[in-house]
C-alpha cells in the first residue's frame, strides 16, 4: 500500500527541490516514518479496533478529537486515491495512444475494485498482495540493470539546501511514503494484532526506504540534472536512457500497475473509516450495514469509491497530493501523542503482551517535533483547504454527535 504511483513521478520533484541532495529527503521521511511507524506499532498493538489510527486518537483524546482524526485519515485516503487513480487513467491512456479512455478506465477501476472488496477482505487482500508483486519487478529490474550506468559525477553534491528547501522537498516526498496508516484501518479485522502489526510494520518500512533510496540513486546517477525536469515520467526517462524503447515501456507498464496496487489496497481499507463514523453515529446507520453474505462494510464501500471516481474524474494528482500529505502528517502526530497517553494509562489488550516503543516518550516527542519542523513549509492556501474541511466535520459533529454511542477501547 505504501509503494504507489509516487516513486514513479516524485524523484523529479526531490531533484528539483535538493538537487544531488535528494537522497537526504529520502532519509528526512525514513527517519519521520520511522518515528512514526513506532508509534503506530505500539498503539496498534493496545487498541485492536477498526479503525486505525483513528481508533487509536479517539481512545485517548475523547470523541471530539478521534472524529477529527477520522475526517483527517478518510481525508488522505480520499485525496491520495483520488490522485493516484487520476495520474493511473492519464498513464495508461497514454500508453495506449488514447488519452480519451480517462473517463471509461476510472469509471471501470472503481466498478471492479468494489465489487471485489465488496464480496469479501480476504478477496481484496489476495489482490493487493497480486499486485504488490507485479509492481515491485520493474523497480526492481529498474535497479538491478541501472546501477550499472550510474555515473558517479551525477550523484556528488556541491552545496547542501536550506533547511527550508529541505523541509519543502519532504512534505512533497512524504506521498511517497504515506499508506502504511491505512494498512492499520481494518485491525480489528486483524489476527493477533500485538504482534502482527509491530512485524509488518517493521518489515514494510525498512523494505520501502530501501527501495525508495535505491531508485532515486539509480535515476539521479544516470539522468543527472536533467532529472528534475523529467516530471512526466522520470523513471521511464531513465529507463529509455540505458534499456530504449523497451525499458521505457517496462517502466510505464510497471507505473501503471504499481499505481494500480496502490488505490486497491487503499479501497480495500478507507471505507472502514466511512465504516467506524456511522458506528459512532456520526453518519446516517445506512452507511454502516454489513453485507448479509460478504459480512463487509458494502454501503461504505460503494459510497467511498464512487467519491473518489468523482474526485479523480475532475481533478489531477498535483492538486491533491499536497493536501493528502497535510492531512497525514497531522494525523502521525495525534498518534504520537495517543501513543504516549496510552502507555501511561495502561490500556491494552487482554491477555497480550503490548509492543512498546523504546525510550518511553522520548521517540513520540521526537516525532512531534519533526512533524512540526516539515509543516512550517505548509502554505496559506493549503492549511485553508484543511481547516474548512475540519469546519464542516466540526459542523456535523454538532449535528450528529448527540445521537452516536461512545465508544471503548
Amino acid at each position: 500500500m505504501t509503494v504507489g504511483g509516487g516513486i514513479f513521478r516524485l524523484p523529479a520533484g526531490a531533484a528539483a527541490a535538493a538537487g544531488p541532495a535528494a537522497p537526504f529527503v529520502y532519509l528526512i521521511c525514513a527517519a519521520v516514518f520511522g518515528c512514526v511507524v513506532l508509534c503506530f506499532a505500539e498503539a496498534g498493538s493496545r487498541v485492536a479496533m477498526t479503525g486505525g489510527p483513528y481508533a487509536y486518537v479517539e481512545a485517548v483524546f475523547g470523541r471530539y478529537v478521534g472524529s477529527m482524526a477520522g475526517v483527517l485519515l478518510w481525508m488522505l485516503g480520499t485525496t491520495a486515491v483520488a490522485g493516484v487513480s487520476s495520474a493511473f487513467a492519464e498513464g495508461l491512456g497514454a500508453l495506449l495512444g488514447m488519452p480519451s479512455l480517462r473517463v471509461p478506465v476510472l469509471v471501470a477501476l472503481f466498478a471492479l475494485l468494489a465489487l471485489v472488496n465488496i464480496r469479501g477482505i480476504e478477496q481484496g487482500t489476495r489482490l493487493v498482495v497480486v499486485a504488490s508483486v507485479a509492481k515491485l519487478l520493474p523497480l526492481v529490474l529498474f535497479i538491478a540493470i541501472g546501477a550499472f550506468f550510474v555515473q558517479p559525477a551525477n550523484l556528488a553534491i556541491h552545496e547542501m539546501p536550506t533547511p527550508a528547501s529541505l523541509a519543502r522537498a519532504a512534505i512533497v516526498l512524504t506521498f511517497a511514503f504515506s499508506g502504511v496508516e491505512t494498512a492499520l484501518v481494518p485491525s480489528g479485522e486483524v489476527k493477533d494484532p500485538a504482534r502482527t502489526v509491530p512485524r509488518a510494520l517493521a518489515i514494510a518500512m525498512t523494505g520501502v526506504t530501501l527501495l525508495y533510496l535505491c531508485v532515486h540513486l539509480v535515476a539521479a546517477g544516470t539522468l543527472g540534472p536533467s532529472l528534475a525536469t523529467a516530471t512526466t515520467a522520470p523513471l521511464a526517462t531513465a529507463a529509455e536512457g540505458f534499456l530504449g524503447a523497451p525499458g521505457r515501456v517496462l517502466l510505464l507498464v510497471g507505473a501503471s500497475i504499481s499505481m494500480f496496487g496502490y488505490v486497491s489496497g487503499m479501497t480495500l481499507a478507507v471505507p472502514r473509516a466511512l465504516y467506524r463514523f456511522a458506528e459512532d453515529g456520526l453518519l446516517p446507520p445506512a452507511v454502516g450495514r454489513v453485507h448479509p453474505t460478504f459480512r463487509t462494510p458494502h454501503v461504505a464501500i460503494i459510497i467511498q469509491t464512487t467519491l473518489v471516481c468523482a474526485l479523480a474524474v475532475f481533478n489531477s494528482f498535483e492538486q491533491l497530493a499536497v493536501i493528502s500529505n497535510l492531512a497525514a502528517l497531522l494525523l502521525y502526530a495525534g498518534c504520537a501523542a495517543a501513543t504516549i497517553v496510552l502507555r501511561q494509562r495502561g490500556i491494552r489488550q487482554p491477555e497480550a503482551t503490548p509492543f512498546a516503543v523504546p525510550g518511553g516518550p522520548i521517540i513520540p516527542i521526537i516525532t512531534i517535533g519533526l512533524i512540526g519542523w516539515l509543516l512550517t513549509s505548509i502554505t496559506k492556501a493549503e492549511w485553508t483547504v484543511l481547516a474548512a474541511t475540519l469546519g464542516v466535520a466540526t459542523g456535523l459533529y454538532g449535528i450528529a454527535g448527540r445521537r452516536s454511542t461512545p465508544r471503548t477501547a
